[in-house]
Parts: C-alpha cells; structure tokens; sequence
C-alpha cells in the first residue's frame, strides 16, 4: 500500500465493502452524535457498504455500544461491534491458559470478555493472579491501580485493551487508557502487551468477522486509528471531527499517515482524486501546493483539497530528506 494518499474514480462507500468505524470523535463526541454520523451512514449502508464500529474503549459491552449507537440515530447490533476488551481477552488467551485467575482492572466490558474466554477473574492481588489486564474505566481509582501493581511485581503477567493516552468528549481531551496504564508501568517497570489500536490484529478480526474483502478504516486518530490501519494493511481514512487536526496530518510519519482524509463521514459519498504532480506543483481538485527551501506553499481549490495536496507536497518532501519549518506551516481552519 502506498504511504501517500491514494484516489477513487467512484465514492468511499462504493469503492470499498466495509467500513472499520472508530466511535470517539468519528461517530459521536461524549453523549451527542456528531451531526454528519447519522445520516452518512445510513447513506454508506444504502449503497450496500457493510458497517463495523471498532472502539479501544474497553469500558462497555458490545451490546451496550450498539443500544448507544442505535439512541444516537445510528442503528447498530451487537454483532456489528469490536471493542478493545473483546480484541484484549483474546490477546490474553494467546499468552495465558484458560481457567487461570486473571486480575481484570476496567469496566464491564473487560470483565464479560474475559470471563467469555473462560479465565477466573479475581480482584486482589493476595489471590496470586497470573495475569493482570487493564481497560478503560472513567471509574479506575487508586485502589485498582496498586493491586495491579502488587500483582505485577509478585510476577503476573501485564496486558492492556490499549495505550490511547487521551479520549476525546464533550468537554475536550480527557485522560485515556494509555495515561493509566503509564501509573501501572511507572510503578511496576514492566510495560503491557496491548491488543487495541494501533495493533494490526484488532482492524484484522473485525474486518474477517464483517466479511469483509475491501475493507476501509475510519478513525480520527493518526498514532492509532490511522497506525493500526497502516500496520494491518488497511487505507485509513481520516476524518477532522476529533483529535488530529489537518496541520497534524500534513506533519505525518509515513507509518501514520491516512489514504484518504475527510471532513467527517459524509466524505464516504465523495470520489477522492488522487494528488498529482505536476511542474513541481502537487494537485488536487483545484488546489495545488508546494515545499520550497522547507518552506509549504498552498494555493487554490476549497479547504479540503489544500490539505490534500499540502499533505501530498510535505510527505513527498520529508520523504526526500527535506525538514519543513513548522512555524511557516499555512493555517488550516
């Protein structure tokens, strides 16, 4: 797969078979849809594109993710739904026998994946575990915190749903999974083996249980959303609804950069010409850019072909060696 943006004669939702959703800042912020989500998908799934939500929050259960998405306007069944704490217990199931005790530190969805794969899930570290694994919850405290990390330092074995340092919500950028499992790892030394975004196999189960053959994952993430895709071999499409910005994509790793870039999910009815270059000028649609002395010049076309093609100038850019000046970056509103 190229580490540039790729182009589609016809639009997303008929280009490609499935969709590998992510829900924080890409189908809903806190408790509210982003206004586009709804009717988008609805759009995406009349064309015949299949549908999957994939979430590294491991706090709810699949069942309670789809009653969410189905309040929001966006019908959704259990089956439709891959969370983090289904992708973490079967990473856990990889490395630790069933019917060992295992100290669940997260929500109710990690406890009823966990149980699912047919672990003893204990609470104390006192009950000897032989592994500890971590999710998110909004109600963590100390006390969850420390008896992982007597477990780990008596010798259970650390794994983690994910290591997203922030979520976004309604009120803004609020501490992730990642951040917590931090106090575990500062404390014990030891770091996780994670199951969630940006590792591959949480975009690969979900689009083998979709049945999918093209699938496309959405995200508004680069270093998990957009990583995950590029390590499982997925063009990635990013939405500007949450976390990353457009000056964020433009300064991407080649190993986080998305295939295609939209303003939200209505950008799955649109065709995305492929940038080209032409006279040392980088297009598309009507916009052009170009790097000169480190330097990002952009010019033309409405607001999201400049991205485009300033994507497409500054990665071919960097790729060549060249360091562009951040400080002289244009401004993308």
């Amino acid at each position: 797969m190229s580490a540039g943006l790729l182009g589609t004669e016809a639009a997303l939702q008929d280009t490609f078979d499935v969709a590998l959703v992510d829900l924080d800042g890409v189908a809903y912020k806190g408790p509210h849809a982003i206004p586009s989500a709804p009717p988008a998908l609805e759009a995406a799934r009349a064309a015949g594109m299949g549908v999957m939500f994939v979430t590294n929050n491991a706090n709810r259960e699949p069942e309670t993710v789809a009653e969410h998405l189905s309040e929001l306007d966006i019908p959704c069944s259990a089956a439709e739904v891959m969370t983090a704490a289904q992708a973490g217990a079967e990473l856990l199931s990889e490395h630790v026998p069933a019917g060992a005790k295992v100290l669940v530190v997260g929500g109710a969805g990690l406890y009823t994946a966990v149980k699912a794969k047919g672990y003893t899930i204990v609470d104390s570290a006192e009950e000897a575990p032989a592994a500890v694994i971590q999710g998110f919850s909004p109600d963590l405290g100390w006390r969850q915190l420390a008896e992982a990390t007597y477990a780990i330092n008596a010798g259970a074995r650390f794994f983690a749903t994910n290591l997203d340092l922030t979520i976004p919500n309604e009120r803004g950028i609020a501490p992730g999974n990642g951040s917590l499992v931090g106090v575990v790892r500062t404390a014990t030394g030891v770091t996780p083996l994670a199951a969630g975004k940006p590792e591959p196999a949480m975009l690969r189960m979900a689009a083998a249980k979709a049945g999918a053959s093209r699938p496309l994952m959405i995200g508004d993430r680069l270093d998990t959303d957009l990583k995950g895709a590029r390590a499982a071999g997925i063009p990635g499409l990013l939405v500007l609804t949450g976390v990353n910005t457009a000056r964020d994509a433009i300064l991407a790793v080649p190993g986080e950069r998305p295939s295609f870039i939209g303003a939200d999910l209505s950008t799955l009815a649109e065709a995305h010409p492929e940038p080209t270059l032409v006279d040392r000028w980088w297009h598309a649609g009507d916009a052009r850019a170009r790097v000169t002395e480190g330097r990002l010049h952009v010019d033309g076309g409405d607001a999201l072909d400049r991205v485009r093609a300033a994507c497409a100038a500054a990665w071919a850019a960097a790729d060549a060696g060249e360091k562009i000046d951040v400080e002289t970056l244009p401004h993308f509103g």
